[in-house]
């Protein structure tokens, strides 16, 4: 019996096809929810560098697109060199705090106190800059870095300005030469190192810098996206 005429000779086909309807409509709208729950703020696999902008602060990083193990991503190399690449972008730490991404390095930063400006450099950072409306005078940034020899998860005011926290999301010489994927609270770290509410995250930023030492880093940085959890 063709599909139809299934429909007219069973009474309870049509109940059965509204009930598969709906089971369809509630994954279709999950699928929907979860897509607008991910906010992408790089797309380097795909070869997108749209909206990515370059700040130079003290010579400039060389940042690439480039293929690794057939996944493009963004390589980074400093020579005595403090140049970051930055995206502009409204995130509402309420609906999506967590940010994602991966990162690679050559090798670590040694001998410099990375609590002092002479030794403020690392391999790979990502910065999350923050704004309260027209008082500019409050932005403030949290910066996820890999430390040379700080504790993970330890944290310190930047060695330029206090409005600026440092966290150590890798240290040492563990994992280097291979990709590591982390996920962190942006909201929470917020909380916990400024003590209260953050604004609208207004700019993400990737630097990989050796200004202040005067040494070599080279870096690959992976997708970057917030997403509800």
């Amino acid at each position: 019996m063709s599909w139809p005429l299934k429909l007219i000779f069973n009474p309870h086909a049509t109940h059965d096809l509204g009930k598969l309807s709906l089971a369809i409509l509630l994954i279709l709208y999950t699928a929907l929810c979860t897509a607008e729950q991910r906010i992408d703020i790089a797309r380097f696999s795909q070869g997108d560098l749209t909206g990515w902008k370059t700040k130079i602060f003290s010579g400039r990083t060389i940042y690439t697109l480039q293929n690794d193990n057939d996944r493009i991503v963004l390589f980074a190399q400093s020579n005595a060199s403090a140049s970051g690449l930055y995206r502009e972008i409204a995130i509402d730490l309420t609906e999506t705090p967590i940010l994602n991404w991966s990162w690679k390095i050559d090798n670590i930063l040694t001998g410099n106190d990375e609590q002092t400006r002479s030794g403020d450099d690392y391999p790979a950072r990502i910065y999350v800059i923050f704004s309260d409306g027209l008082m500019f005078w409050r932005t403030r940034a949290i910066n996820y870095v890999w430390s040379n020899n700080q504790p993970v998860g330890s944290s310190w005011p930047n060695a330029f300005t206090h409005h600026a926290g440092m966290i150590a999301i890798a240290s040492g010489t563990d994992n280097i030469k291979q990709w590591v994927s982390y996920s962190r609270n942006v909201l929470a770290d917020y909380r916990q190192f400024f003590g209260d509410e953050p604004g609208n995250v207004k700019v993400v930023a990737i630097m990989t810098d050796t200004d202040n030492t005067g040494a070599t880093a080279t870096a690959w940085y992976g997708d970057i996206w917030f997403s509800a959890q």
